[in-house]
């Protein structure tokens, strides 16, 4: 790749940044655009709309979610970077995938929870599914974020740099302050070996030791608002929790919920 190309990238990274984007998003969009940009023997004034366009079409991809986003870091690159002296791409989106989650058994879950002898194990897990927490939630939490006195969790910058306030469990705050005492961690809740925060790698690795080896522990976060749902919760409230922009997105909790599906009268 020239230099002008690798320029680029410098500037890509810059003005995400300015624009907020996540540490996360900013590596996804660079690496999609290297490469895109290493396919060229040109500098990247030089390759037409045409030839990225051609580009997106032949891709293999993995999933629609590559694709997603292979498209969205090359219009990035055209829109943004190169101040319009290219037309920016019109390119037919992915139609979404539309795949239930798979819910866990409440009981089992509680049970499970229960059994784990390692307190920062136990602790992350039980928090995780208490209100649904997303992994880079949970692995971005500090201490100050916890509020004994007002029940609540303050989750800060999540998905779509947005805070939100969720509900502190009484059973969990207990989890918390024993772990608290034995692990002392510092700043942020939970801390890496090597590292002042848990992986996300190692919170999947130990929900699949203690949950199930079959999922992720993305799956905690939709069976939490499955079960909230089916104790009564208002789907309102489950989206103010959930972190969700729109209604729809909560809504998939009514199809997976066993005890609304449960009271469905047959016709045979």
């Amino acid at each position: 790749m020239n230099e002008k190309s690798k320029s680029t990238l410098e500037k890509m990274s810059k003005k995400m940044r300015l624009q907020n984007y996540s540490e996360r998003s900013i590596a996804i969009y660079i690496s999609y655009t290297k490469k895109f940009l290493s396919s060229f023997k040109v500098d990247v004034y030089h390759i037409s709309t045409k030839e990225a366009k051609i580009y997106i079409e032949n891709y293999n991809y993995s999933s629609i979610s590559q694709q997603n986003q292979i498209i969205n870091s090359i219009k990035f690159l055209y829109r943004e970077l190169l101040n319009n002296k290219l037309t920016i791409l019109k390119i037919s989106r992915p139609r979404k995938e539309r795949k239930l989650p798979k819910i866990i058994d409440s009981e089992l879950i509680k049970n499970r929870l229960s059994k784990i002898v390692n307190l920062k194990h136990q602790a992350i897990l039980s928090i995780t599914y208490s209100v649904g927490l997303r992994v880079s939630e949970i692995v971005n939490l500090k201490i100050k974020d916890i509020d004994s006195v007002r029940m609540l969790i303050h989750i800060k910058n999540a998905k779509g740099r947005k805070d939100r306030i969720v509900p502190l469990s009484p059973t969990v705050l207990t989890i918390l302050r024993e772990y608290y005492k034995k692990y002392k961690p510092t700043n942020y809740l939970f801390n890496g070996q090597k590292s002042l925060r848990y992986s996300i790698s190692s919170c999947q690795k130990i929900y699949k030791k203690y949950i199930n080896n079959e999922t992720s522990i993305h799956n905690l976060r939709h069976s939490s608002f499955t079960h909230m749902l089916e104790n009564g919760t208002d789907l309102r409230i489950i989206q103010k929790i959930a972190g969700h922009s729109s209604s729809k997105t909560t809504e998939i909790y009514t199809h997976v919920s066993n005890k609304i599906l449960n009271k469905v009268i047959l016709p045979l």
